[in-house]
């Protein structure tokens, strides 16, 4: 989860102007990560972001483009492992794939499938061993499949 959580953290850092800690525990408690204020301060060290100074003179934190490589990378794998570890079966049915997977696994997997393909797949829904995934259009589902099966 750690590297979801820096994940989130450059995604708010790079959307909001966070001139303090306390704001980005709150922004981070209000997008459902929860962390304590000593967590955000080792991540922000871990990350290595550093603070600017604005024009208007008030300051925000900002993160160096290699950090965002790196976390992009991680949380990239391991969602990619994920999915192959947890996925069973996949079949179409129309335009809605249907994925099988480990018992308790369907959650991840449909995390992971968002992350994997985020342009021909609508959205998800999980259950505990299946994800039904709805694609844009029946000619995009071939493509969707062949994709998933390199992940």
């Amino acid at each position: 989860m750690k590297d979801i959580r820096h994940q989130r953290i450059i995604e708010l850092i790079n959307t909001y102007e966070i001139e303090t800690q306390e704001e980005l525990l709150e922004r981070l408690k209000h997008s459902g990560v929860d962390v304590t204020q000593a967590t955000i301060s080792r991540d922000i060290r871990e990350l290595k972001i550093s603070k600017i100074v604005l024009p208007n003179g008030a300051s925000k934190y900002t993160v160096p483009a290699a950090s965002e490589a790196t976390v992009d990378a991680a949380v990239s794998e391991k969602f990619r492992r994920h999915f192959r570890e947890g996925v069973t079966t996949m079949e179409f049915a129309g335009n809605m794939l249907v994925i099988k997977t480990l018992s308790g696994m369907a959650m991840g997997v449909a995390a992971a499938l968002d992350h994997i393909n985020k342009t021909d797949i609508i959205g998800s829904i999980a259950g505990d061993d299946t994800v039904f995934a709805v694609i844009r259009d029946t000619s995009s589902a071939s493509g969707v499949i062949e994709q998933l099966r390199g992940v």
